[in-house]
């Protein structure tokens, strides 16, 4: 059999994945809204989170601008007002309306927006049909990718309107997956230890990753530990309840900075009176309702900023892990854990066989910054990570909301150190 025919093999191979990993990827993000009301997606309660209808919107866009317009012949975009109107931060593309204003957006309706996903699914399958490029087929790939990621956004972003909401209603009622959180003990935290050495980092380049992946290179590590779990409610509850967030010599200057300008004294979704807090009386808000702190104080803790993390490392007299070591550590670990397909949607007690994926991010000491021989994408898709390298934390490992299918040890989150609005958590080194 001739290379040709290899050649053309593989490639019919990558259609038909990215032909399925493209319907499985759609669906579900309409599944993730069947939950919802109108009036819900059009919530945008604090400047970093976005509607769900513009979630819907934009996901469909991308398709739209980077694939279809470019691939197949004669293609007919939707609405002319779509191409700048969705656009999030391409500003090489188009036009950009501001971030903060999209809860404006009250037209087009949901109804529309959900006739543009039919015109843009239909567009595809009828690219996928018709022998695709190949660099059409990554693009594809590169699509889904972009969407599962907005599909944490979307359950993130759900997860602080229903909080920012007076009557703080529940995104899923049916709580009886967390109900049993109640039922077991946190694992015994013990510390894995790793030897010193020259280790392989980053994406060898064999199958999907995102272009802040690469290039694979060496790093030097001195021998450290890694703790076998994440920080539970239970001890960063110790960390308040010692004055953590009164302490200043905790704090990285401008972490006490945010502390005093926002006023905290506890992970995000914590609530409580004044005097529940004196006593330790908290209660922690989820996608699946509010639970008193005694009920999910073997979970991880949530919902945390970097700041917040460091400071907490520094009051347990430990650190955070570099993303080197992080990586290194879960290089060989089955990509498994508390990840959306278990349908939790909370960070869970981690029992039994200790995993590195899955329940929150986790903040590492690393600045998001790239790696030697980093190379973004051409045109207007290499705005996707590189411009902001820059002022941001480095997080690894997933959350209850990012698919399984999504994650990878080489996969590399970036957040500005103050944000709280995520799924991220502590795992502690030393």
């Amino acid at each position: 059999m001739g290379a040709t025919t290899h050649a053309a093999g593989r490639l019919e191979r990558s259609a038909n994945a990215a032909d399925s990993r493209f319907k499985s990827t759609r669906r579900r993000t309409i599944e993730f809204c069947a939950q919802l009301t109108p009036e819900d997606m059009m919530v945008q309660s604090c400047p970093e989170s976005s509607p769900a209808k513009w979630h819907l919107a934009h996901t469909t866009w991308f398709f739209e601008s980077f694939v279809l317009r470019e691939f197949l012949p004669g293609y007919r975009v939707f609405n002319e007002d779509f191409v700048w109107l969705f656009n999030s931060y391409y500003q090489s593309f188009s036009a950009i309306p501001e971030k903060r204003l999209r809860a404006s957006f009250s037209r087009p309706g949901l109804e529309e927006i959900l006739r543009y996903r039919e015109h843009v699914d239909r567009a595809i399958e009828l690219l996928l049909e018709n022998n695709p490029a190949p660099e059409a087929v990554q693009r594809i790939e590169l699509g889904a990718n972009h969407e599962e990621q907005h599909q944490e956004l979307l359950l993130t972003d759900i997860l602080h309107a229903f909080y920012s909401n007076p009557l703080r209603p529940a995104y899923l009622r049916d709580a009886s997956r967390a109900d049993s959180a109640a039922s077991f003990g946190a694992q015994k935290m013990v510390w894995l230890s790793f030897a010193p050495g020259l280790c392989e980092s980053g994406h060898s380049g064999d199958g999907f990753c995102f272009d802040n992946e690469l290039k694979r290179h060496r790093v030097w590590l001195d021998p450290y530990k890694l703790a076998s779990r994440l920080t539970t409610c239970g001890e960063f509850a110790e960390f308040i309840d010692d004055g953590g967030y009164e302490k200043p010599e905790l704090w990285l200057s401008a972490g006490w900075d945010a502390v005093k300008a926002n006023g905290w004294r506890a992970p995000l979704y914590w609530t409580g009176t004044d005097r529940a807090r004196r006593d330790g009386s908290w209660a922690v808000f989820t996608l699946r309702g509010e639970f008193p702190l005694d009920e999910v104080k073997d979970s991880p803790v949530s919902q945390v900023s970097y700041f917040e993390a460091d400071a907490f490392a520094r009051w347990a007299g430990m650190r955070l892990p570099t993303e080197f070591e992080w990586e290194t550590a879960a290089s060989s670990a089955p990509v498994e854990g508390n990840l959306l397909d278990t349908g939790n949607l909370l960070p869970m007690p981690q029992c039994g066989v200790s995993s590195l994926f899955g329940d929150c991010w986790q903040w590492t000491a690393s600045a998001y910054l790239a790696y030697p021989g980093f190379k973004a994408l051409e045109g207007s898709l290499g705005e996707y990570n590189g411009k902001f390298m820059s002022g941001q934390m480095v997080l690894r490992g997933g959350s209850c909301v990012t698919p399984a299918a999504h994650i990878r040890s080489t996969y590399r989150n970036f957040f500005t150190p103050e944000t709280r609005w995520q799924f991220s958590g502590i795992r502690l080194a030393q």
